[in-house]
Parts: structure tokens; sequence; C-alpha cells
């Protein structure tokens, strides 16, 4: 990361010592291309705000980062407790916020377990699912600087 400061660089590491990174390039109109770990992932913006609706937006992708981290856990539950995957869903619905700074400001999420999910293991299926990564992260949300290069 050019032009950060050893101090700053340390506060992005994580436990393992890594530093992750993806990078944003402007493709066309309101379409980025978002570069992770050697996949491309595309954002735009609907016709109806200015874009060509070729991708999902950035607040789209937000809302489903959440929705597949909440899925991730809880087929890693299920694969640990050696039940079935198959049928296992996130569906999530969401809401802008109507004050000032844009943002959401409702996310619902409706964890659909497999059809063979005993009754006992919903409880704990939903706690698992429920304290993934991103949500952890809106949780207890990181410092952020967003910053121009030197």
């Amino acid at each position: 990361m050019a032009g950060r400061t050893p101090q700053i660089q340390d506060t992005l590491r994580s436990p393992s010592g890594q530093v992750h990174r993806l990078e944003v390039r402007h493709v066309d109109e309101d379409a980025y291309a978002v570069d992770v770990r050697g996949h491309r992932v595309r954002v735009d913006q609907p016709v109806d705000a200015g874009g060509t609706d070729t991708a999902p937006t950035p607040t789209e992708l937000f809302a489903a980062s959440l929705a597949t981290c909440v899925a991730f856990y809880a087929g890693r539950y299920l694969r640990r407790h050696g039940l079935p995957r198959s049928g296992l869903r996130v569906t999530t619905e969401f809401g802008m916020a109507a004050d000032r700074p844009a943002r959401i400001g409702s996310l619902r999420l409706v964890l659909v377990p497999p059809p063979e999910l005993p009754a006992d293991r919903r409880a704990a299926l939903l706690a698992v699912a429920s304290h993934c990564t991103v949500h952890n992260t809106l949780r207890r949300p990181p410092e952020i600087t967003v910053e121009l290069e030197p």
C-alpha cells in the first residue's frame, strides 16, 4: 500500500499478518470492476440512477456479502454436524435510510434451513450463522480511512 506509514499498515494486518487487498477500476459510465485474488466482480447502477444496469450495485453487493456470509457459516455448521446442506438458502431484503447520510437503514435476512434439519438443531444453526464475520464486523465497525494517493 503505497504511501502508507508503517503504523497505519500495522493496523491493517490481521492476526495472521496478512493485509487483504482488492482494487477497483473504472470500466465505463457508472460501471466498475473489482479485482480480488484473481477474481473479477463488476458493479454498476440501475438505469434510473444513471447507470447501464450491467451488474449489481455496491449496496446490493454489501447486502449480498452479509447474506452469503450467513449462508457460509450455516453451511459449515451443517457440514460439521454431518447434516445435509441441500436446500439451504438465505433470503435478504434491505431498505435505505430516510435521512442522511445515504446508507442502508435496515436489513432482514431469513435463513431457510434444509428440510432435514432436526428441530433441536435450529437454534444452534441460527446462533452460529448470526455470528458470521460480516455480521460481527457490522456489530463492531472497523476504523475506516479514505485518502487520496499522494
